[in-house]
C-alpha cells in the first residue's frame, strides 16, 4: 500500500477501488464472527470455494466471495448471505453447500429447509431485511458489519470510510467538539455521560500531551456488542479515536481490549498495520500537520478494569485498582495526563456523525438519549443476538417485535438490564422506553447494553444472588463498602434461597445497598446495590415466601423444593426413570411412577423430558 498525502488523493483512490468492483456479481457473505466460527463457519467458507472451483466458476470474476463480522443472529450460525438476492441462509453445514451454489447461487430457487421459519406462526422468510429480527433494526453503530470484510480497508472505504475523518482535518477542533455536543451522543460504556462534554473539558486542561482510549474491556454477562465490533468493523473505532484525538489535541491512543477476544486483537492490528501503510496514522495524517498513533493493550480479564481509572492504572502497568473520583481523568489521567476514555460503540459513532452531521444523528432517538444503541438480546427469549434499535424503543417491542417473545410461549416475567450491576424490570413496566433516564428512574441502567429476558420459572431472589455472587469476585476489595459489603449481601441473599432467611433480612439488605451506593469507591459497588433493590422493589413477594413461607414460588431454590410425580397425569413412559441420574424413580411400564425425595438431587431433568407435565415442584 502506498500513503495516502492528500484529500484528493483519499477520494481518488476510494474512486479506482469502486471502478474495480463487479457491481452486477453474485455474492456470498459468510459470517466470520466468533460465534459463528465456533459453529464451523471456516469449513463452510472452505466448502464454497471448493464448490465454486468445482462448477468452473471463479472467485472476483464468476463470483464474489466475502467472509464478514457478526451478523448478530449468533444462534443460528453459520449465516450465509447471498447477494444481490438478500438472501439469509440459518446453520448451514458443509455439506449444504453444493445444493446452495446449484439451486441458489447459479439457479434462482429458494431452499427452504435453510431459511428463517417464525416459531409463532410457522412462516418461512427467506428475505434478510424481512426477518424480524433484522426488520425492526435501524443500524448506524453496526452499519457496516455482515456487509464488509473486516481485514479489508478497501471494503471499508467503500462504505464511506475515512471520509469523516477527511471532513473532520478541514474543521477546527473546537467545532468538532461542537458537533458532537450538538449531536447528543452519550457514552455508550455504561455511564452515559455526554460524550462532548468530556471532550470540552479535555481541551479545556493546559497540557501538551493528552491521551485518548478506547474502552474495549467488555465483561458484563452475555453482552457482546463491543467484540462484535471490534471484529467485524474495526476502522469504524480507529476513525472515530483519529476524530478524537484531533479534536482534543492528543497525539497517542490506546484500545485496552481483554485478552479473551483473540479475534477482535487479531482484526485490530491488521486494520491499525493498514491504516499506518495509508497514511491514517502516524506522522501528518492525510498531508496535514497532525501526527497520531494508536496502541493496542491487552487486559487480564478483570471486570474492575472496565472502570476507568482501574484500566488507565492498568494501562500503565500498574494493579487495575479505581481511585477516587474527585480526580477526574479529563484532568489527571493517563500518566496524570489530560486523558478521554470512551467505549467501543462510542468511538464507532464518531465518524458517521461528523460525516453525515449532528442533526442527522439527533433525529434519532428520544430528547436526552439520542441516535441509536446496540444490545445483546439473550435470556428465555426466541430470538437471541445482537440488535441495534434507536433509543426510547419499549422493553415489550424489543422482546416480542425483535425476540419473538418467550421461549416455549412462557410468560414473560421480567429483563435485566445493565450489566451485574443493573436492576430487574417486571413485565407491568414493559412499555417502559429504553433510554438512559427512564432506565434509571425504573432502578435499572443502560450499562453497556445487556439484556436478559426472563420467563415465570425464573426466581427473581436467586437472579439478586448471582448478580451479587459475580460482583464478590470481580471487586478488586480496595474499598470497605465492597469487600466488606458484597460478601455481607451474598451470605445473606444464600441464607434467604436455602430456607434460613430471616424477617429482617430485608431491611438488612436495603440499608447495605444505601452504604454501597453513597460509600463505594468506583462505579462497580455505587451500582451494585441495583440487581437487589430492584427485585426488592418489583418482586418483594417473592422474598417474603422464601423468609415466611419457605418456599421458591419459581421453583428454582433446591433447598425450597420437592419433586413430586402427579399419579393422575402420569402415563408411565419410563423415560424420567430412565434419565434420571440418581436412579430414584421407580414404577411399572404404564403404571404411575414415585420419586424417593430422600435420593433426589433436585436437578430437575424428570421435569425436562416428562411429555406428559406429570412432574409436580412444590
Amino acid at each position: 500500500m502506498k500513503a495516502i498525502t492528500s484529500f484528493e488523493q483519499l477520494e481518488g483512490y476510494r474512486e479506482r477501488v469502486k471502478a474495480a468492483q463487479k457491481k452486477d456479481l453474485p455474492s456470498v457473505l459468510i459470517c466470520f464472527g466468533t460465534g459463528c466460527q465456533a459453529n464451523g463457519a471456516v469449513a463452510v467458507a472452505e466448502a464454497f470455494r471448493e464448490e465454486i472451483e468445482r462448477k468452473g466458476l471463479k472467485v472476483d470474476v464468476n463470483v464474489g466471495f466475502k467472509t464478514t463480522g457478526c451478523h448478530g443472529y449468533c444462534e443460528n450460525g453459520p449465516l450465509v448471505v447471498l447477494r444481490p438476492k438478500d438472501v439469509l441462509y440459518l446453520k448451514v453445514k458443509p455439506k449444504d453447500v453444493p445444493e446452495i451454489v446449484e439451486k441458489s447461487l447459479v439457479g434462482s430457487e429458494i431452499i427452504e429447509k435453510l431459511v428463517y421459519k417464525d416459531v409463532n406462526t410457522g412462516e418461512s422468510v427467506a428475505q434478510y431485511h424481512e426477518i424480524p429480527f433484522y426488520k425492526y433494526q435501524k443500524r448506524i453503530a453496526l452499519r457496516n458489519i455482515g456487509n464488509v470484510d473486516p481485514r479489508s480497508i478497501d471494503d471499508y472505504l467503500l462504505c464511506d470510510g475515512y471520509k469523516g475523518l477527511a471532513r473532520a482535518l478541514t474543521m477546527r477542533p473546537e467545532d468538532i467538539v461542537s458537533e458532537v455536543e450538538k449531536s447528543g451522543l452519550r457514552g455508550r460504556g455504561g455511564g452515559g455521560f455526554p460524550t462532548g462534554t468530556k471532550w470540552r473539558s479535555c481541551r479545556a486542561v493546559d497540557s501538551d500531551v493528552r491521551y485518548v482510549m478506547c474502552n474495549g474491556d467488555e465483561g458484563d454477562p452475555g453482552a457482546f456488542m463491543d467484540r462484535s465490533i471490534m471484529e467485524g468493523d474495526p476502522h469504524s473505532v480507529i476513525e472515530g479515536m483519529i476524530i478524537g484525538g484531533y479534536a482534543v489535541g492528543a497525539k497517542q491512543g490506546y484500545i485496552y481490549v481483554r485478552d479473551e477476544y483473540p479475534l477482535a486483537v487479531k482484526n485490530l492490528q491488521a486494520a491499525l498495520a493498514d491504516a499506518r501503510a495509508m497514511g491514517f496514522l502516524g506522522e501528518n495524517i492525510l498531508g496535514s500537520d497532525f501526527s497520531f498513533d494508536i496502541r493496542i493493550s491487552r487486559g487480564g480479564g478483570a471486570f474492575v478494569c472496565g472502570e476507568s481509572s482501574a484500566l488507565m492504572r492498568s494501562l500503565e502497568g500498574k494493579v487495575g485498582e479505581p481511585r477516587a473520583k474527585y480526580i477526574r481523568s479529563v484532568e489527571k489521567g493517563l500518566y496524570d495526563k489530560p486523558s478521554v476514555l470512551n467505549n467501543v460503540e462510542t468511538w464507532n459513532n464518531i465518524p458517521v456523525i461528523i460525516r453525515n452531521g449532528a442533526d442527522w444523528y439527533a433525529s434519532f432517538g428520544t430528547r436526552g438519549s439520542k441516535g441509536t444503541k446496540v444490545f445483546s438480546l439473550v435470556g428465555k427469549v426466541n430470538n437471541t443476538g445482537l440488535v441495534e434499535v434507536p433509543m426510547g424503543i419499549s422493553i415489550r417491542e424489543l422482546v416480542e417485535k425483535i425476540g419473538g417473545g418467550v421461549l416455549n410461549g412462557k410468560k414473560f416475567k421480567a429483563v435485566q438490564t445493565g450489566g451485574p450491576s443493573g436492576g430487574c424490570i417486571p413485565d407491568s413496566e414493559a412499555d417502559l422506553p429504553v433510554d438512559f433516564d427512564s432506565l434509571t428512574q425504573a432502578g435499572s441502567m443502560m450499562g453497556s447494553g445487556g439484556i436478559i429476558v426472563m420467563d415465570e420459572n425464573t426466581c427473581m431472589v436467586d437472579v439478586a444472588k448471582y448478580f451479587i455472587g459475580f460482583l464478590v469476585e470481580e471487586s478488586c476489595g480496595k474499598c470497605t463498602p465492597c469487600r466488606d459489603g458484597l460478601p455481607r449481601m451474598h451470605r445473606i441473599l444464600s441464607d434467604i434461597t436455602e430456607g434460613r432467611g430471616r424477617e429482617e433480612d430485608i431491611e438488612t439488605l436495603t440499608e447495605l445497598c444505601d452504604v454501597l451506593t453513597c460509600a463505594a469507591l468506583c462505579g462497580l459497588g455505587s451500582s451494585a446495590a441495583n440487581p437487589v433493590l430492584s427485585t426488592v422493589r418489583y418482586f418483594r413477594d417473592e422474598y417474603e415466601a422464601h423468609i415466611r413461607d419457605g418456599k421458591c414460588p419459581a421453583g428454582v431454590c433446591k433447598s425450597l423444593i420437592t419433586y413430586s410425580i402427579d399419579a393422575a397425569a402420569c402415563t408411565g413412559c419410563t423415560l424420567c426413570a430412565k434419565k434420571c441420574p440418581q436412579q430414584c424413580i421407580t414404577g411399572e411400564r404404564k403404571g404411575a411412577h414415585v420419586i424417593d425425595a430422600s435420593a433426589c438431587i433436585k436437578c430437575g431433568v424428570c421435569k425436562d423430558v416428562c411429555n406428559f407435565d406429570a412432574v409436580r415442584v412444590e
